[in-house]
């Protein structure tokens, strides 16, 4: 059961979200980087791309935020319940990351949404409608 505690973490998160760099490094990766294929996914990571800062703070910072709940500094229904972006996030890029890789995509994300049948049906649902969303943005990119 969460405390009073987990609420202040929760805040807390919430908070640094709203930090101006991070709401333009979600902003990119959320709503513009929508890869149409493998190749251009690699494009982010190289450093040469002024869009991998964006990448690395979002991706790092949810998997930072993932450690969280998986060592129990917060309550972990609380923390899935608030924190959508994080599992948003995964679901957006966790098949072409895969492929791209050959490595999980966001361990720690995956492992506390592995660890809760809501969460694993909220994130399959995100998938779902992220799947068909891509469908359309990659045949406006054609």
């Amino acid at each position: 059961m969460a405390t009073p505690a987990d609420a202040d973490i929760v805040l807390k998160l919430y908070e640094l979200r709203r930090e101006e760099v991070m709401r333009k490094a979600r902003n990119y990766v959320g709503m513009e980087f929508w890869p149409a294929s493998v190749d251009e996914f690699r494009e982010i990571h190289k450093p040469t791309n002024p869009n991998n800062v964006y990448w690395r703070q979002v991706i790092t910072f949810w998997e930072m935020a993932a450690q969280l709940p998986l060592h129990g500094a917060v309550d972990s229904d609380l923390f899935l319940a608030t924190q959508g972006e994080a599992l948003f996030i995964r679901a957006k890029f966790a098949d072409i990351s895969e492929e791209a890789t050959g490595n999980t995509f966001m361990p720690n994300t995956k492992k506390l949404v592995d660890g809760s049948e809501k969460a694993q049906a909220q994130f399959e649902a995100v998938k779902k409608q992220l799947a068909a969303r891509r469908a359309q943005v990659v045949a406006a990119k054609a």
